[in-house]
């Protein structure tokens, strides 16, 4: 019995974990460029006995363990906004930003130009250029930014996008919200920068709460499966001191 309460404690500490991250999914569905996060589950088996002579081998007993968490890559809707600082990928591609750790990529493209006239995100953080971070001056106006990341003002180019790829975006590491860090990133050729547009969370609100209410029904049974397993051996603990 003390392993049955060992499986359902494994269970119950996976469950609560997706909880967390089936919640912070909900509370990031208006986060642009969020990536929703689904929870990476695995078994383990429990070791054998060291000791083999008994007159019934030990049956199986697997655990559930919480095996990291991954990401849901999948674009999510594009909405246009009208502001020329907002822009998009479309397709695959991650816009760098230099942070005080250094650098990041993000999917949020929602920018802006901070007091000094450099473009950063609402964060901010410099957002990188081929040339490193872009500083715009007083006299920079009518901003425009082509479909390969081209920056350019009516005092002409300013610079470009830089926009990365990933041979592995499993490999990506969250870091913030809407930050990842990355190694050996790689300059994105297919994707296409999209103008006055920006990336929504693709985080589907239905589908996280329906899967918010199941969990919890789960967790809820597992307790009452403890439960009855304990009162089983509380009760035949009772039973076997009252033998002669």
């Amino acid at each position: 019995m003390e392993n049955a309460q060992l499986v359902g404690l494994s269970r119950q500490l996976t469950l609560r974990r997706e909880l967390d991250l089936i919640a912070n999914n909900v509370a990031n569905v208006d986060t642009m460029g969020f990536k929703a996060q689904p929870l990476l589950v695995k078994e383990q088996k429990m070791a054998p006995a060291a000791a083999t002579e008994f007159r019934r081998p030990d049956r199986p007993i697997s655990f559930v363990l919480d095996d990291g968490n991954l990401y849901d890559f999948r674009p999510g809707q594009m909405v246009t906004t009208g502001n020329d600082l907002d822009v998009a990928v479309d397709g695959k591609g991650w816009f760098a930003v230099q942070t005080k750790a250094g650098e990041r990529y993000t999917r949020n493209g929602s920018f802006a130009i901070g007091p000094d006239g450099t473009l950063q995100t609402r964060d901010g953080n410099p957002v990188l250029t081929d040339g490193g971070p872009l500083v715009l001056q007083p006299n920079d106006h009518k901003i425009t930014i082509g479909a390969d990341g081209t920056i350019a003002s009516d005092q002409g180019v300013r610079g470009k996008l830089r926009v990365v790829e990933f041979a592995a975006a499993g490999d990506l590491k969250k870091v913030g919200e809407t930050l990842f860090e990355g190694q050996n990133p790689q300059a994105a050729t297919l994707p296409r920068v999209m103008q006055g547009q920006i990336e929504k969370s693709n985080v589907r609100a239905v589908i996280e709460i329906s899967r918010l209410i199941e969990v919890g029904r789960s967790y809820q049974n597992v307790a009452n499966w403890m439960n009855n397993v304990d009162e089983l051996r509380r009760s035949a603990i009772e039973k076997l001191s009252q033998v002669a």
